[in-house]
């Protein structure tokens, strides 16, 4: 099994019953993006984050997660955001455009609002890659980019106390 993230780091992790995480999901590629959110959902509930401190926004496709992030992050009501998507090439070099935007405008996003933002946008060539990233636990994109954000937080409260 690929592991993304060390499991040493899993067992560092140490959730603050205030954190409040939020979770923006595209609705194109809908049926992978749900299998994505429900990873993410998972792997925050089974860490310890309350469903009542998850919140789930929906954009349109992936293009608009980064502006939706924006938003959400200058409100500062979450202490992280998970951005959900699924990006599937076609014929056409559309695929080419939205990823790298959809990539930058969440990076540009952390970097201006200093809010941990976690890249769970699945980029692939084709449908079957998509499901192969959609799966169970760390198989499962969203899974990652939760357990990432969480191990984030863990980083940044540590930094904030010394």
């Amino acid at each position: 099994m690929k592991r993304h993230l060390e499991d040493d780091h899993l067992s560092e992790i140490k959730i603050a019953p205030e954190w409040r995480v939020g979770v923006i999901a595209a609705r194109f590629n809908g049926a992978i993006v749900e299998a994505l959110l429900s990873g993410a959902q998972e792997c925050l509930n089974e860490h310890g984050v309350v469903d009542k401190n998850i919140s789930v926004y929906r954009v349109p496709g992936c293009f608009e997660l980064a502006l939706m992030a924006q938003l959400i992050a200058q409100k500062k009501h979450h202490h992280a955001l998970i951005c959900i998507g699924a990006i599937i090439r076609g014929d056409t070099p559309h695929f080419d455009y939205v990823a790298a935007e959809t990539a930058r405008g969440i990076a540009e996003v952390a970097r201006r609002t200093s809010v941990p933002l976690l890249f769970g946008v699945l980029t692939t060539n084709t449908l079957a890659q998509a499901w192969e990233r959609a799966g169970k636990r760390e198989q499962n994109n969203g899974w990652n980019a939760a357990r990432a954000a969480l191990e984030m937080l863990t980083e940044i409260t540590r930094l904030e106390q010394t």
